[in-house]
Parts: structure tokens; sequence; C-alpha cells
């Protein structure tokens, strides 16, 4: 697991308008979590954003040295969750957790599909299911992502999570019967006519009734002139 190091400043404000303030000044606000308390902080948007964008970034370990704190400085912490922009997809607010190197957590980590099934080369079709499952071990034993190997995957066949090889220490938590990959079977084109003539027809939408004459359709110039002249 990767450990980031990263520097916040306490903030002795909070409230809607320091926070604008903050984002203004290229800053993120952000409350870290840990033993019963929680201290407001600020991060820098372009900090946090390398950490998004990495493998895993949202599971990183963070070695978060306090500026301005009463208490001890450094502290290790990951993110817990984060708002976006609904506009832009960038970050607007953090909340952070403190985390113990002896102390296990739970999180949620990715699956990656590695391999090329049989069922595909025979023309089957991969049908997605558990993208992310959640999972309780120490911070230094945080995956990336979970790899799930569906060489051996023939079409009509599944696979679930406890099919899956799970790394020493850690404990999946999610349903070890819910289905993670499955091969469908291909689409023929008598089937895919048959869906095409099932599905219901788009009526053709209304035309609006024009309120104004459309320029075009408007008198002429000289028209104009001769009913001004009577």
């Amino acid at each position: 697991m990767e450990r980031i190091e990263l520097t916040a400043q306490v903030r002795d404000k909070t409230g809607k308008g320091v926070a604008r303030g903050l984002r203004r000044s290229a800053m993120i606000p952000a409350v870290l979590y840990g033993h019963g308390k929680s201290v407001p902080i600020a991060l820098g948007s372009k900090e946090i954003m390398k950490v998004l964008n990495t493998e895993g970034g949202e599971h990183a370990l963070i070695n978060l040295k306090l500026e301005g704190a009463k208490e001890a400085t450094d502290r290790l912490a990951m993110i817990k969750d984060y708002q976006t922009d609904p506009i832009t997809d960038s970050p607007i607010h953090l909340d952070l957790l403190e985390v113990a190197m002896d102390e296990k957590v739970r999180v949620a980590v990715s699956v990656h599909l590695v391999g090329t099934s049989i069922g595909i080369k025979e023309g089957g079709i991969v049908q997605h299911g558990q993208r992310e499952i959640e999972i309780e071990c120490l911070p230094n034993d945080i995956p990336d992502y979970l790899e799930v190997d569906i060489t051996n995957l023939k079409v009509n066949e599944s696979l679930h999570i406890r099919d899956m090889q799970i790394p020493a220490g850690i404990k999946t938590l999610s349903d070890a019967e819910a289905t993670v990959v499955t091969i469908q079977p291909p689409v023929s084109q008598e089937k895919l006519d048959e869906m095409l003539a099932a599905a219901p027809a788009v009526e053709e939408a209304e035309q609006p009734e024009l309120v104004k004459k459309p320029k075009e359709e408007a008198a002429a110039p000289e028209e104009k002139q001769s009913e001004v002249k009577k």
C-alpha cells in the first residue's frame, strides 16, 4: 500500500463562507476524525487530486503533518469519504479517518478482471457483477485492488466472491455468494431482431403550434410600404 506525505492547515473557523474562501484559494476544507475527536483542516487541492487520481488512491495511507495543531502534529490517516462538485467533478470536501497500524480497518476495494476467458474467445460477453468488495485488514495490508482471473471461465459460467483468491491477512465482508463476473452467451442476429421488433415504437412528436410567423413568411418591405401609403 502506497504511503503519501501531506501537509494540512488546522482551521480555527468553519462554515460555508470559510469553505468557499478556502476553495477560492485552491484549498479543500476537510475534517480529520479519530479517537472520538474531530479536527477541521484544509488541504491543497492539487495534492488531493494527485492522491485520488492514483490507483488505489482512495485507500492510500497518508502521513499527515498538521500545521497549527496544539497536540501531536503527525497523524496517520486515510480518506474516509469525499464530496465532489456536480459540474467539475473536483473534490470540494474530505473526511479523513485517523488510523493505527495495529488496528484493522474496513474499506471497499475495486475488482480487476485479468486474462481472456475461453467463453470470450467463443463469442461470449462479459457481464460484471460486484465491482467493489468490502474487506477488513490492517492498514498495511490494504491492496490497491483485487484480481480475478477469468481465463478458464466458459460461456454461462460465473465466478463468485467465494471463488476468489484473497491475499493472506484480508477478510472479505461482502456476501460470499455475490457474483463477480459472468460470461453471457452471444446474442444471435435472430434474437437481436426479435428484441428490436418487441421494442416499443417511438411516436413522432407533434409539431408545436407557431405563435409568431417566421421571418420568411412576413410581409415583404414593398407590401408594408404600400399599406402605409393607403
